[in-house]
């Protein structure tokens, strides 16, 4: 293995963009294969299931990058009295290909909008309901930092 493939050698935008396909790729690989009975099974106190982080970090793709940066004529992400919850839920009507189709879709339609952007300095479109405007610099930034374990 070089260096060239963990970014050792790359320019910032290949860096950032390259390590949260590593994240994105770990995602995807936490769930492959499960059935929606396994993937949705709840392994925490909190209620949170693998497929639901999945469907939640499809929402948070759409959020950043459709919604934010892009400023699509998309509805915000779903929101129940100001919170998230209803994100992460695995609903009767889901299945776990549907899931993964979805956050994959998301992933690929933030690759296409980060892809057409040429300045990481660039400010999304919309704030954001949390910390108001952000670069395309910081939402790549952020969205590394969200993975907090996992390896393939």
């Amino acid at each position: 293995m070089s260096d060239r493939d963990f970014g050792g050698l790359s320019g910032e935008r290949d860096l950032l963009t390259g390590y949260l396909d590593w994240y994105r790729a770990v995602v995807e690989h936490k769930v492959e294969g499960l059935s929606l009975a396994d993937g949705a099974r709840q392994l925490t106190a909190s209620g949170l299931s693998p497929l639901g982080v999945v469907k939640h970090l499809g929402w948070v793709e759409y959020n950043w990058f459709r919604y934010v940066v892009a400023g699509e004529d998309v509805d915000p992400p779903p929101r129940i009295d100001g919170d998230n919850a209803v994100q992460f839920r695995v609903e009767p009507a889901d299945t776990a290909e549907a899931i993964l189709a979805f956050y994959r879709s998301e992933a690929e339609h933030g690759r296409a909008v980060t892809a057409a952007i040429p300045s990481l300095d660039a400010v999304g479109v919309r704030e954001s309901r949390l910390v108001g405007k952000v670069t395309l610099r910081w939402v790549l930034v952020r969205e590394e930092i969200d993975g907090r374990t996992g390896y393939l």
